[in-house]
């Protein structure tokens, strides 16, 4: 797997000259700073790759391989207002990385909110921090401080019970800081809403069911793909993060038949998906080997994180945690070793994408991570630690591969 590492443009405050010394051989970056539903200019790609290969002057070793996220706009996953002229924009945008040479474009298709979190600074035992989504806290913004409509009935009594105490024991701050957790946009979304706005972004998903917004999906894909197909480009969907509703949003990418119905409704290589270990493995049924061998051909990128279910849970509804990316839920070893033997398999077709992209995501804070302001979730020491982790594991299992198939050979 090529090692790559997400940088958020030149306001990051971890700098390319620091990536390149991580090990990382790649740069997953986006133009943050154009809103979804307008065109990415040629000048701006091109802009970024120049900070990523010649930062000062001098070549920095890395390239920008993969675009996360290319967001696709609110128009074009409710269908209403400009979408056509939303996916007009989209297109035009596919065509301008093409033409800077840029093959694999993520996107996700949640609604209003990307991946949501209620604590960004959640204190473990050994003085890091991690992220950390409360079941309990979550239901008390949704229904106390939001006032969501109809938001006690999609939970159990008992939960909404528990959470209106929390939310009565919250004062001003913790209330506030608990509404900005969850609502002012993460890395990835283009968009920080306040409370009002966040209702009247609801109500153009209101009675939208998980098929509907799925068929909106198939649309959309419907129309670029094609496009994608024809200038080279691999499109590939995050899932759903945490992958359960929220705030009455439907979900239609949380599990592995989720993204059977959306792959094999438009049969392309264009038509991917983005393996996030994090995010799928919160499902308590979910397996990443068997995700692997169903859908291996169409994993164009893939994110190694781990989480932990802990506190709370409501049906498939859970509290969890970062976890380090060797540690949790989510059997990373089993992972790795799936995602090789799909590179392998690719290799012996003679796929010119057999080398997969991953990154470590979701780091913990550590050290000196606590000295400098980043990104929630992406701190320098926490994610160098998961990538060193995850390039052990890899070379394990690499070596591992070699040594069966030569005594296969003898």
């Amino acid at each position: 797997m090529k090692q790559t590492w997400r940088w958020f443009g030149p306001t990051d405050a971890i700098s390319i000259r620091e990536i390149r010394e991580t090990g990382a051989a790649g740069i997953v970056s986006a133009l943050h700073h154009v809103p979804a539903g307008q065109v990415w200019p040629v000048t701006d790609i091109e802009a970024r790759q120049r900070e990523i290969e010649t930062p000062d002057g001098n070549p920095s070793g890395l390239t920008w391989d993969v675009v996360e996220s290319l967001p696709v706009s609110e128009a074009i996953k409710s269908q209403t207002g400009p979408t056509k002229r939303h996916l007009a924009a989209y297109k035009e945008s596919l065509h301008n990385i093409a033409q800077c040479g840029i093959q694999t474009v993520c996107y996700n298709f949640m609604p209003v909110l990307d991946w949501t979190r209620t604590d960004l600074s959640y204190p473990l035992p050994n003085g890091g921090n991690a992220l950390r989504f409360d079941l309990i806290d979550f239901v008390a913004f949704d229904c106390f401080i939001l006032c969501r409509k109809g938001a006690v009935e999609d939970y159990d009594p008992a939960i909404v019970e528990t959470a209106m105490m929390r939310f009565q024991h919250l004062d001003v701050s913790e209330s506030r800081n608990l509404s900005d957790n969850i609502v002012a946009g993460l890395p990835g979304a283009n968009g920080h809403w306040q409370l009002d706005e966040l209702k009247h972004l609801l109500e153009a998903y209101a009675g939208m069911t998980p098929e509907t917004l799925r068929a909106n999906l198939i649309d959309f894909l419907t129309e670029v793909i094609p496009t994608a197909e024809g200038l080279g480009i691999r499109l590939c969907c995050h899932p759903d993060d945490p992958p359960f509703p929220l705030l009455g949003l439907p979900r239609i990418m949380s599990s592995t038949s989720d993204y059977a119905k959306v792959l094999n409704s438009v049969d392309s290589p264009a038509n991917g998906a983005t393996l996030c270990t994090g995010s799928l493995g919160v499902a308590t049924d979910f397996d990443p080997v068997e995700f692997i061998k169903r859908h291996g051909e169409h994993i164009h990128f893939v994110h190694l994180r781990n989480t932990v279910r802990s506190g709370a849970s409501d049906g498939d509804r859970h509290s969890f945690s970062e976890a380090e990316h060797l540690e949790g839920d989510v059997d990373m070893i089993a992972t790795i070793r799936a995602l090789l033997a799909e590179e392998s398999r690719r290799r012996d077709q003679g796929r010119p994408d057999h080398d997969i992209p991953m990154r470590p995501d979701h780091g913990h804070a550590l050290l000196s991570d606590f000295d400098r302001p980043t990104q929630p979730g992406y701190p320098l020491i926490g994610r160098l630690r998961g990538l060193a982790e995850l390039r052990g594991a890899i070379l394990a299992c690499t070596s591992t591969r070699q040594e069966r198939h030569l005594r296969n050979r003898t």
